[in-house]
């Protein structure tokens, strides 16, 4: 009985020799159709291929043993192979600005979903750190404390690695936050027309700066008021107008690359 134990043991052993010989060999495909995609001009994200993929292992394990599980840890495997495709396209943090209403917040779990990245929210970070709603911070502390809070965050974030960070709308208003996301990551300024905005933020009652101002000229008063800063914060600038999410991520993504690009060749 001990030998029988000592050879399935062994047997074992060689199984997890090949999967990991298997993994290494998936993973550096998984890179070389990044470049490939990058050399061609191609989408990044394409979900359906990932169906595709695991449509594939759910046939072929319909009738074995055990078929649920591994198809569970195939689901594992593509989702580190987002991990590794977001590594091969971007070498630093995501942080998103924009105007209120602008798509950070659907850009940013689109991105976390599609590249397995983490997200954070700023403003449900800050939340969470000072226990009450933002627009009850405004009510007792004031919008300056609320703006310290969004500095501190941006001090706090600078830890994390590969992170898509959905910023407050009124994070590129200081300098000092400009030079905090610069030196953390890419700025992709989300931008919107002014009757989008209003569309989407018009039945919200989270939005502290629009209550009882919730109308298209002081949106576009506003937005005009803060289009210098954004200038000057953004590395990328992506119009979020009449676009679907997907599209949105994959013009990011392909504006960022070629950032890098034009950045290593200089």
């Amino acid at each position: 009985m001990e030998q029988d134990l000592t050879a399935l043991r062994a047997v074992l052993g060689e199984c997890d020799e090949e999967i990991t010989r298997a993994l290494k060999k998936r993973m550096e495909c998984i890179e070389g159709i990044i470049q490939y995609k990058r050399r061609h001009g191609m989408p990044v994200l394409q979900p359906e291929q990932e169906k595709v993929q695991l449509d594939a292992v759910g046939r072929m394990v319909k009738d074995a043993p055990f078929g649920e599980e591994i198809l569970h840890i195939f689901e594992g495997i593509i989702e580190n192979s987002r991990k590794i495709q977001a590594k091969s396209l971007f070498d630093r943090n995501i942080l998103l600005i924009g105007f209120m209403g602008a798509g950070k917040s659907t850009v940013a779990a689109c991105l976390g979903r599609m590249l397995a990245m983490e997200t954070v929210e700023m403003d449900a970070y800050i939340e969470a750190k000072e226990g009450m709603k933002i627009s009850k911070i405004f009510e007792v502390y004031g919008e300056e404390y609320f703006r310290n809070c969004e500095s501190n965050t941006l001090i706090e974030l600078r830890k994390k690695d590969h992170v898509v960070i959905s910023c407050g709308g009124g994070v590129p208003l200081r300098s000092e936050n400009v030079r905090l996301m610069k030196e953390n990551g890419y700025a992709v300024w989300l931008t919107a027309d002014p009757k989008t905005i209003l569309s989407r933020v018009k039945h919200s009652t989270a939005r502290p700066l629009l209550n009882g101002h919730m109308n298209l000229e002081y949106i576009q008063e506003l937005m005009e008021s803060r289009r210098e800063k954004y200038v000057a914060a953004a590395d990328v600038i992506v119009d979020t107008s009449g676009k679907h999410v997907m599209e949105i991520c994959e013009e990011l993504l392909q504006k960022i690359s070629g950032l890098q690009e034009r950045t290593t060749r200089s």
